[in-house]
């Protein structure tokens, strides 16, 4: 298992919509495995494989608290069937911006079709933050982040701060 790299905004891989897996094998469960051992390195709760480069619809969450057992979820080809009429707000962090935080309002509950790590379809009904993190990794996965969901004003602020960041980081 393999710590990936994680991509930063502004990098303009973050906005690169990702391709379906075509496969569903043992090269992919050992990117899975890559993945996991990267958010939980993180730390983080969710993962998409285009914040590692890899513009593949899949992604990864765990959402189990820190004194409870690890509860590793993996969504191959996910796609929102429905959404709840109810909303909700929840507190945002991405691992590819990281330490910002904003209020970001999203469906209460979602329903998802995915493939399995076994390449199984399956279908998950989803509300509270599981709901949250995979429309916010879906949302990864079309090339879309959190600060979209905020006012320009904050998000330009956002953006011209990480780019600042970036130039930092190329000059040291």
């Amino acid at each position: 298992m393999t710590i990936k790299p994680l991509i930063l905004l502004p990098d303009p891989v973050l906005r690169q919509k990702s391709q379906p897996v075509e496969r569903v094998d043992a090269e992919l469960d050992g990117f899975v495995e890559d993945m996991l051992e990267t958010m939980y390195d993180a730390p983080g709760i969710g993962l998409a494989a285009i914040q590692v480069g890899v513009p593949r619809r899949l992604l990864v969450i765990d959402i189990a608290g820190k004194d409870d057992p690890k509860n590793p979820q993996v969504f191959i080809n996910p796609e929102v069937m429905a959404t709840g009429d109810d909303v909700s707000v929840y507190e945002e962090g991405c691992l590819s911006i990281p330490d910002y935080y904003a209020d970001v309002e999203r469906p209460a509950s979602i329903t998802v079709r995915y493939l399995d790590r076994q390449g199984d379809q399956q279908t998950i009904d989803a509300d509270g933050l599981l709901a949250t993190c995979l429309q916010h990794e879906i949302d990864h996965l079309n090339g879309v982040l959190f600060i979209d969901h905020i006012s320009k004003l904050k998000r330009d602020m956002v953006v011209r701060k990480f780019t600042k960041l970036a130039r930092q980081r190329v000059t040291a």
